[in-house]
């Protein structure tokens, strides 16, 4: 009787062991794909635009059920390649890390060269025009967001992968299933909230007390602006979150990354700050560098790919 109780005493505090490792694991690659985050917001979020306002939250749960089902089967992928090919691990990385600086470019390309600059204005006048088929329209809405979000989750569970690569089999399927929940839940639960922010601050501001039409007034102001905002920082964390995987990629850049951080120690008053934000900045940086060669590749192959035929 003893010796049973012993065992299960050891079994649960292995038990116990190992959520407290998965838990810590999940924060870790939690704040790694953090980074990811912010694009993801702001760019389901922007997929909804042009959709009726009673249509929103349908199409955004539409979405929703496509990234978990997304993430069924980048999940087992990953595992499979942890299991089977581990060293393709950091190679997959080092191409999703490449992969996000060059769309972070390819945003900054297309910001400056004015190319997508009356994209909002035609989804809005798309879903005004009688002769559009709304229900093709949502569907090409959903159908686009869900492509988005595949690229994107797979960047997720790619750095999730690369964090839990030396754990055992359970952590990692532990902590990849909890991630693409959690992420699931959290970015759209958070897109639902957003899309649906101008309507709060409508509603808020046709109500009887002064301070709720204050409240409201300010909402619908301040929702232009954090749609923006979420578009420029999820566009500067691609590039953080991407040069950061590059970096750490290639031993002579993240060398460099890291003697620079301690010289700047030495300097008085900011030293130490600045030895913080450096390696971030320094990322970053290289993260632009690497996106702006990988675009410049892309658009000259795309340039040779189209002419080829005419010849």
């Amino acid at each position: 009787m003893l010796a049973l109780a012993s065992s299960l005493l050891a079994l649960i505090d292995d038990i116990a062991s190992v959520l407290d490792d998965v838990s810590v694991m999940t924060k870790v690659a939690a704040k790694k794909t953090a980074g990811v985050l912010g694009d993801d917001l702001a760019l389901n979020a922007q997929q909804v635009t042009g959709v009726n306002a009673d249509r929103e939250l349908p199409v955004v749960w539409a979405v929703a059920k496509g990234s978990m089902r997304n993430k069924l089967i980048l999940v087992p992928a990953a595992l499979l390649i942890s299991s089977f090919i581990p060293w393709a691990v950091t190679p997959l990385l080092m191409l999703g890390g490449a992969f996000l600086c060059y769309e972070g470019f390819e945003k900054l390309a297309h910001r400056f060269l004015h190319k997508d600059e009356d994209g909002h204005a035609r989804h809005a006048a798309a879903a005004l025009d009688p002769k559009v088929d709304m229900v093709a329209f949502e569907r090409d809405k959903i159908s686009g967001a869900v492509r988005t979000d595949f690229i994107l989750s797979a960047e997720i569970i790619a750095i999730t992968l690369g964090t839990v690569a030396a754990a055992s089999f359970i952590e990692q399927v532990a902590v990849l299933a909890g991630i693409a929940i959690i992420m699931t839940i959290g970015v759209y639960g958070l897109v639902a909230g957003i899309v649906k922010l101008d309507d709060a601050g409508l509603a808020l501001s046709k109500s009887s007390g002064n301070v709720a039409q204050a409240l409201g007034r300010g909402i619908l102001r301040a929702a232009p602006w954090m749609m923006k905002s979420l578009s420029v920082i999820g566009t500067a964390a691609m590039f953080m979150v991407g040069g950061g995987i590059l970096s750490h990629g290639i031993k002579a850049v993240h060398h460099f990354i890291e003697n620079s951080a301690e010289h700047t120690i030495a300097l008085p008053y900011i030293g130490s700050v600045l030895a913080g934000l450096l390696p971030t900045l320094l990322d970053a940086v290289f993260g632009i560098f690497v996106g702006a060669v990988v675009f410049l590749v892309v658009s000259w192959g795309s340039r040779l790919f189209k002419r080829a035929p005419q010849h």
